[in-house]
């Protein structure tokens, strides 16, 4: 399979997951990408997953110099990247349910 072979693969945000598997576990996307694709989606995911340990320890031991939303501004700036791409490469049913619950359009 070349590079630029596009796949199905299933997005969890909850569980911070990218899988080819339908069946592998709940998932809330459908996207179809390239390996190349995929592996930003992934990435992002990742990164996630690290702000959110992040944000977690920040509210558990407070500094008076972190105030609350920058430590949401790091977490919610991944999220937002992340619902774009998971717009653009999404599945037409994954695009439309987008459109209709977060108003996702193809301009951004």
């Amino acid at each position: 399979m070349s590079s630029t072979d596009k796949k199905i693969y299933y997005v969890s945000l909850q569980g911070r997951s990218l899988l080819e598997d339908q069946q592998a576990t709940a998932y809330e996307w459908s996207i179809e990408a390239t390996p190349e694709e995929a592996d930003q989606v992934s990435h992002l995911l990742e990164q996630l997953g690290e702000q959110e340990t992040r944000s977690f320890l920040a509210f558990t031991y407070p500094w008076p110099d972190s105030p609350e939303q920058d430590v949401n501004a790091g977490y919610q700036s991944i999220v937002d990247v992340l619902y774009k791409l998971i717009y653009r490469f999404g599945t037409p049913e994954t695009r439309e349910q987008l459109s209709r619950t977060m108003g996702y359009t193809e301009e951004g």
